[in-house]
């Protein structure tokens, strides 16, 4: 297959662009949230969901009444657990699996909503697991335009675009060794979310719409506007609430 062959050449290891060194010495939290996350969430009862190793869990129990970390991978949980233990915050953040009975009073998404299986299904969860008037405070991405939205597909800008799902996954498979046949199947799922895909998933959902912002790439951002914004928008961050 000519793709596969260009993709080997190009990218004969994985690639590194990707490595979160972008929130070295800042909260990631705030970063995408905004500095003033930490005063809508105090003395709050929140539910970080995917949490992954908890860091951004164990950061918003400093502020919040408790903390509830959700996610489906064993070791995120026990390394989340190590870290609030080790952050003496294991009092008030906990973390599971599955969702606890109680309800809670915002819930907290970083970098999740690209990967979901059933993003509107999500929506549906969340906002089952909100009190009256909570808040979904949420920010994804790279979306699906962005230039690196293939994530580890994109061995350069756009690549995930320009080459088929089929020479990409066979590239992949040379270097994860998981089985996936599709996207959708890789560690973590891509689900090829869009800027415009999410505001219609919200619009269909319980949730009413507090603010939905697709944030300019800096270097892009003199072309950022409503016609250009999936390919020139980093992360999109939203505010949603749910029905008092």
């Amino acid at each position: 297959m000519l793709q596969y062959r260009i993709l080997k050449r190009l990218a004969p290891r994985e690639p590194t662009h990707m490595s979160g060194s972008a929130y070295a010495n800042r909260s990631k939290l705030q970063t995408l949230l905004g500095p003033e996350l930490f005063e809508q969430v105090r003395g709050k009862d929140i539910l970080d969901f995917g949490c992954g190793v908890g860091l951004e869990a164990v950061e918003l129990a400093s502020v919040a009444r408790s903390v509830f970390g959700l996610d489906i991978v064993p070791r995120y949980l026990d390394q989340a657990r190590a870290n609030a233990a080790a952050a003496g915050v294991a009092d008030r953040c906990t973390f599971g699996s599955t969702a606890p009975e109680s309800v809670f009073d915002a819930i907290v998404s970083l970098d999740s909503f690209e990967h979901f299986a059933e993003p509107g299904e999500m929506l549906q969860t969340m906002h089952k697991l909100l009190r009256p008037g909570g808040r979904l405070l949420a920010s994804f991405g790279p979306t699906w335009y962005h230039p690196y939205g293939g994530h580890l597909f994109s061995i350069f800008p756009w690549a995930h675009l320009l080459f088929s799902e089929k020479a990409l996954i066979r590239w992949r498979n040379d270097i994860r060794s998981d089985g996936a046949t599709r996207f959708s199947e890789v560690e973590g799922g891509l689900n090829q979310m869009t800027i415009g895909r999410f505001e219609r998933l919200v619009r269909q959902s319980p949730f009413r719409i507090v603010r939905l912002e697709p944030v300019p790439i800096r270097a892009l951002k003199r072309f950022h506007a409503r016609p250009t914004r999936e390919f020139t928008s980093a992360i999109v961050r939203c505010v949603l609430q749910r029905a008092a």
